[in-house]
């Protein structure tokens, strides 16, 4: 089955979840999209913060909340990252939220240490992946992008990966390289959502949110600009590359 997705490149309010939610309310609202999967930014409800003792909410807060009326109303699943207290750590955390309010939950193991993230966040352990339609997926954060070991996929484990990031302009030809780089290794789609503005940290974003195929080229290269984007991924031109192309069969066999 083909999957239908939309990814939304904006710029955030600045440390701001309240007025964040109300924003990407009204954008899904106007473009009323028909999909099954809605990606959002890394820390959509406030930008790449480390303020996150004034900022965390709850592991079921408002924003999950929030997320769990949008997937309701779009009947669709939302994902993206917020900033998150639990046992007295602060968890830089993906939430996967279905339309019948089920969530799972992925913190980011790879922790941004040039902006002092490992000073304030807890590193995640486990891997996640989830399924959908059919398709297994498995949701990454930002910095994980540049560590392909995190993101090798075994035996064909999933079928589409996905970043959701805060990644500065000053650095954008790593990630437009390397989300090409992990569809490519991995033999599976890769989407890629960016924020686009500035920051309270005067950082500029260009965005450059893309949806990549499998052999590597660009199904969606975004501009510099505000956008949703929806496109639909098929499974039968997955499911036919790889087995004209089975390089997972030669991959090497590791833990971690």
């Amino acid at each position: 089955m083909d999957l239908r997705v939309t990814i939304v490149q904006t710029a955030l309010h600045w440390q701001d979840a309240a007025q964040n939610r109300r924003m990407f309310s009204e954008k899904l609202s106007a473009a009323a999209p028909a999909t099954d999967l809605i990606v959002l930014p890394e820390m959509f409800t406030t930008g790449f913060s480390m303020n996150a003792a004034e900022l965390a909410e709850a592991p079921e807060g408002e924003t999950l909340q929030w997320m769990q009326q949008t997937a309701q109303q779009h009947n669709a699943v939302v994902t993206g990252s917020v900033i998150v207290k639990e046992a007295d750590n602060f968890y830089n955390r993906l939430l996967w939220v279905r339309p019948d309010g089920t969530f799972e939950k992925y913190d980011k193991r790879h922790l941004f240490r040039m902006a002092k993230e490992h000073h304030t966040y807890t590193a995640g352990k486990e891997k996640l992946l989830v399924e959908l339609k059919g398709w297994q997926v498995c949701p990454l954060v930002c910095y994980d992008l540049r560590f392909p070991v995190w993101s090798r996929n075994k035996s064909n484990a999933y079928d589409l990966s996905i970043y959701v990031a805060n990644w500065p302009k000053v650095r954008s030809i790593a990630w437009r390289s390397l989300l090409q780089a992990r569809a490519i290794e991995n033999v599976a789609y890769v989407i890629g959502v960016n924020r686009v503005g500035t920051d309270g940290n005067n950082h500029p974003y260009s965005g450059d949110s893309a949806i990549i195929h499998p052999k590597g080229h660009r199904l969606l290269d975004t501009v510099e600009q505000e956008g949703i984007h929806t496109l639909t991924l098929s499974k039968k031109e997955l499911v036919e590359f790889r087995e004209a192309f089975p390089a997972h069969l030669d991959a090497d066999d590791f833990t971690i």
